[in-house]
């Protein structure tokens, strides 16, 4: 049953609105979802293609054109097998003021993830982020990054101290499942951007202890690590990607010793495969899509794809509408006009916006959408499919993004996660299969880093 909802302090969904409406992105890149989200920027669309390979598969995709009548499991069967199974978002951003008054996960928000659309969406588990953003590389900018992470993780922390008979933190993939089997939700930690780590991998054991699990290299623009998909190359950062730097490897050696998985999403391709050649143990792509499917600097190639199943990783597919498909142009325009007519499209204006103007931007992009089409949860679908046909069934995954940019038609927030199961079901996948893209797969690699991490 939907619950009606209610929104959280006008301040905080302003500074939502900032990244949705661009604010805080370069002005060359794409806008991100329409629904409030965090700080992290959207992704360009100016970076030249990447050549695709069309090897043949380890793994087959699962037939598609099976006609329904003749499934042994119709998709009538959708909310069954969606309650039975594990499902696993493998990235949630949090908003300021997270666990506090201000942005109250455990009440209903207008946070396209709380606890309450978590139950309602059998949404059983998800990794929560602590993300920061690319700043210089400089004391100063290293001290305001660490500052910026250590908040994030005090969030993630109220979070878990407020509603601790709802939801608990899991640093294990057993852990995962005995949560879950208890009736509480799952929150594990993912930490988006190395770069509040400095100039030294010191603090990674710290960062472990406190439950981090995964931990990407970069960000949009390069940093002390390496490479990034997306290099600020206003700033003068060479657009071809540098590779892992002498403390990128430290890096990498660092988070195998200490069981966190190395992410490889946001991560330049050179960097990304020096980081996998390295890495003792797998790795994932905790929210990318498949450049095949949709060419964007953000998304994997067919090279990249498998390298993620030689390497025994996981890919999860993202449902971020700017990285994984085309807005139609009516939309995009349609965006910029209401923002405009809703005084949203300046700074000040989202700094005044009242919960009232944020609503009826919703509800003007809503309309746009339902008029001239969208990027909805087929076009994910079709990511996943074409992931699972590279990559092979057990290297494939399921990320939303929601609350940093997030979204697709149909699986707006975490209330309607039972729309990807379904459609998943549609196109003629196993429940069995639908579990290893919900969470199995991801569980695996958790265990092997975990063991990974032992045997050192």
């Amino acid at each position: 049953m939907r619950v009606d909802r209610f929104g959280v302090s006008a301040p905080v969904l302003a500074m939502a609105l900032a990244m949705t409406l661009g604010a805080c992105s370069p002005a060359s890149e794409e806008p991100a979802s329409e629904e409030p989200a965090s700080e992290e920027p959207a992704a360009p669309e100016t970076e030249a293609p990447a050549s695709g390979d069309a090897a043949q598969t380890q793994a087959a995709a699962p037939e598609q054109e099976t006609a329904p009548a003749e499934r042994d499991y119709p998709v009538s069967s959708a909310g069954e097998i969606h309650d039975r199974t594990l499902t696993l978002d493998t990235h949630v951003d949090i908003g300021p003021g997270y666990g506090t008054d201000a942005l109250d996960p455990g009440e209903h928000t207008h946070a396209q993830v709380d606890l309450p659309k978590m139950e309602e969406g059998g949404l059983d588990a998800a990794f929560f982020i602590v993300y920061v953003g690319q700043g210089p590389l400089t004391d100063e900018g290293y001290a305001d990054a660490r500052e910026a992470a250590e908040e994030k993780y005090r969030g993630i922390s109220r979070m878990l101290e407020n509603d601790p008979e709802r939801i608990a933190l899991a640093t294990t993939a057993d852990a995962v499942e005995e949560i879950a089997a208890s009736g509480r939700l799952v929150a594990l930690i993912g930490m988006e951007n190395a770069y509040p780590l400095g100039t030294s991998v010191d603090d990674v054991p710290m960062w472990a202890e406190r439950g981090v699990r995964y931990m990407s290299i970069t960000h949009f623009g390069n940093n002390q690590f390496g490479g990034s998909s997306n290099p600020d190359v206003e700033a003068g950062e060479p657009a071809e990607d540098p590779g892992l730097s002498d403390l990128g490897r430290e890096l990498v050696e660092a988070l195998n010793a200490n069981g966190i998985i190395v992410d490889v999403s946001h991560v330049g391709k050179q960097t990304m495969l020096e980081a996998i050649e390295l890495s003792g143990a797998p790795v994932i792509a905790s929210h990318s899509g498949a450049r095949a499917v949709y060419d964007n600097a953000r998304n994997l190639d067919d090279e990249q794809l498998r390298a993620i199943r030689d390497n025994g990783g996981v890919a999860q597919m993202v449902a971020f509408r700017g990285y994984i498909g085309a807005m139609p142009e009516a939309v995009t325009e349609g965006r910029a006009a209401l923002a405009a007519e809703l005084n949203l499209d300046t700074p000040e204006g989202r700094d005044a916006a009242t919960p009232e103007i944020i609503a009826a931007y919703q509800e003007g992009m809503a309309a746009l959408r339902a008029e001239h089409g969208d990027v909805d949860i087929a076009v994910l679908a079709d990511h996943i499919d074409h992931a699972v046909e590279v990559a092979g069934i057990e290297h494939v995954g399921i990320a939303s993004d929601f609350d940093g940019g997030g979204g697709v038609g149909g699986w707006e927030d975490a209330s309607e996660t039972p729309a990807v199961t379904e459609e998943l079901l549609r196109r003629g996948y196993t429940p069995d299969e639908i579990e290893m893209l919900w969470s199995g797969n991801v569980l695996r690699v958790m265990r092997a880093v975990e063991a990974a991490a032992a045997a050192e």
